[in-house]
């Protein structure tokens, strides 16, 4: 079974392989996805990493509060998503239609 790893704190020019190498050392990871902005690309400052259960353990342990690159990580086990409420509308935007007569 594997755990799915909240990575924070991160640099804003880390790497995927740059932190499968650091989880790495405490089992086997399955996956990195680091999250970046869709409209720069740039990197958000967090990502996830998947990893076996012995490991995750043993990661959060020894990562969680360790320096990485002059920032303090911040490493748990990641929470499910809370489900968005169904959109429509105008996306957040004012409706300059509207005429007050």
């Amino acid at each position: 079974m594997s755990k799915k790893l909240y990575v924070g704190n991160l640099p804003f020019s880390t790497y995927d392989e740059e932190i499968r190498n650091l989880f790495s050392a405490y089992g086997e990871v399955k996956s990195v996805s680091l999250i970046t902005d869709r409209e720069t690309g740039r990197l958000r400052g967090f990502g996830f990493v998947e990893m076996d259960d012995d490991g995750a353990r043993a990661a959060i342990e020894a990562l969680d509060g360790q320096d990485f690159s002059g920032r303090a990580l911040k490493v748990n086990e990641a929470q499910e998503r809370a489900p968005r409420p169904a959109g429509g509308g105008s996306g957040g935007r004012p409706s300059y239609n509207k005429r007050s007569w």
